[in-house]
Parts: C-alpha cells; structure tokens; sequence
C-alpha cells in the first residue's frame, strides 16, 4: 500500500529518507520502498513515525484527516 502522506510528512519536517531511515534503523532504500508501497512498514515503525510527527497512526494510513492524536498511554 502506497501511503503518500509519509513522504509528505517527511518533506514538511524538511527530513530526507536517509535522516528517516537511521531513525527507523533501516537502510535508505528500504526507506523508499515504504515511500513507494513496494514494502510495507512494520508496526514499531508507524508507531515511531506517529510519534515523531506527533499525529495519529490512523492519519498516517489515511484513515482519517484528523491529524491530531489520540492520547498516549502512560
């Protein structure tokens, strides 16, 4: 699944693949291959990336135009 709003919440926090990459601690074409929809990202990674760009899970999978996210656990 081809999920656009990654790479553009990426380029709005002027970040490169390869900054998101060492983040996620995957390689930089593993990285674009998520950005593409030839791989799919793993769940501690969309977590990670809902964390980092503080929105919800369900924004990230366009399951929602509500950026906003749900309240953390504690």
């Amino acid at each position: 699944m081809k999920v656009k709003r990654i790479r553009d919440l990426r380029e709005d926090k002027d970040l490169k693949q390869k900054d998101m990459a060492k983040i996620l601690n995957i390689s930089q074409q593993q990285y674009s291959r998520i950005e593409n929809g030839t791989n799919e990202i793993k769940i501690d990674g969309l977590i990670k990336l809902s964390e980092i760009y503080n929105v919800s899970v369900d924004y990230i999978l366009e399951l929602t135009d509500e950026k906003e996210p749900y309240p953390r656990k504690k």
